[in-house]
Parts: C-alpha cells; structure tokens; sequence
C-alpha cells in the first residue's frame, strides 16, 4: 500500500479532520486561531504528498495524526489555556496543577515532547527509505530532524515576536513568562526522540524496518 487515500489511511485521516472542524466550532480566541491553525495547514497536505512518495506505515501515519490531534486541540486554546485541569477535576476530583505544584499551563511542554516522541519514527522510515538503510544512521538523522524543526519553529516563534503586537506575540507563542522556553520546548522535543528510540528498542528492533508493503529495508 503506497497511496494515502487507500482504505486503510482514510479512516483515521477523516476523523482527524472530523476533529480539526469540532476544534474550530466556536472558538474561544476566534481571532487567534487562523495564525495557530497554519501549521496544521501545512502539515495535512505535507503528509499526503509525502505518503504518495515515501511508503511509510500505517503506525507511522497514525502516529502523525496522533500529533496533529493534540496540536489542534491545544491551538484552539491557545496552548496556554487549554483547560486539562479542569477536565481532570472533574472526573478525578483533583486537578494536574495542584497535584504537581505546577504554576503554569504545561501543555505546551506536552507536545513538543510529543513531537519528539510520534515524530521519530515517521522521519526515520522516511530517511530510511531515502538512503535505503535502516539502521543507526537512520536513527541519527531522524534525531537531527527533530532537532533542526524545533529549532526552526522558536525562529519562527521569534519572528512573530517582532512582527505583530506583544500581546498577539504572546498568545502565539504562549511562553507565559519563561524566559528559557524555546530551550526548554526544543529539549523537550529531542528528550521525545530519545524516547522514541528506547521504545523502538523495546518494542523490536523490526519496527520501522519494513516498507508499507511488507519488504524489509536494508539494516
């Protein structure tokens, strides 16, 4: 299966943009949500022209709509207020922050750690079957990848620093204060990456080695 819109593909892709469209129905910060939403924008048709000429796997491809999921929940919040304590006291009595003595939203840690984490394995599968090796190399440069993107997206962050008001700045880039967050947010991805590896490790060392055909790629 090397085609996006094959059966298997597009159940779970339909209900990703079943859940982008709920996310936007009445906004909370309705004139914010355009500028977090143009990641998404980008990265939905990155991923089918992508699946179109890297056959990644079903895992990977879910593991990409994982993300996505969790990117447009949080955009509809702003990241900054998305309302998880809430939702924990409410079901658990209790919520995250007074738990754990958080003074902040931490949301947004959750996600570029995640985009460590999910992300891992589509770009080794990808720069494996760009250079026909499955091996180390493929797990260094997946690492690179995840590195040099988030690096890219605190410039991109910064940018928006410069160009728009402080507080549309703000409510972009939801650092809430820290003076170290694009450090901490860039960390935080490769520490997900890390992560991705040792499960890997753990779950077989054949996950990520075979084509969306079946075919083992070369170690």
């Amino acid at each position: 299966m090397s085609a996006p819109t094959a059966a298997g593909d597009r159940w779970p892709l339909a209900l990703f943009l079943l859940f982008w469209a709920a996310t936007c129905f009445d906004p909370p910060y309705p004139h914010e949500l355009v500028l977090q939403h143009i990641p998404t924008a980008v990265a939905v048709p990155t991923l089918l022209v992508l699946r179109r000429r890297v056959p990644l796997s079903r895992t990977s491809v879910g593991l990409v709509l994982v993300f996505l999921t969790l990117h447009v929940l949080g955009a509809r919040y702003l990241y900054s207020y998305v309302p998880y304590d809430d939702w924990l006291a409410a079901v658990f009595g209790r919520s995250l922050s007074s738990l754990c003595g958080f003074s902040r939203n931490h949301y947004d840690r959750l996600v570029h750690f995640a985009y460590g984490f999910l992300l891992f394995l589509p770009a080794r599968e990808a720069f494996a079957h760009r250079f026909g090796r499955a091996g180390f190399w493929a797990d260094v440069l997946a690492v690179q990848f995840i590195l040099a993107t988030s690096a890219l997206y605190e410039l991109v962050e910064w940018g928006v620093a410069l160009l728009f008001a402080p507080d549309w700045a703000e409510h972009y880039n939801g650092q809430q204060g820290d003076r170290w967050d694009a450090q901490k947010d860039m960390g935080l991805a490769v520490l997900g990456a890390a992560a991705g590896i040792i499960c890997r490790g753990f779950g077989g060392r054949g996950v990520g080695n075979t084509t969306a055909s079946g075919k083992p790629r070369r170690p």
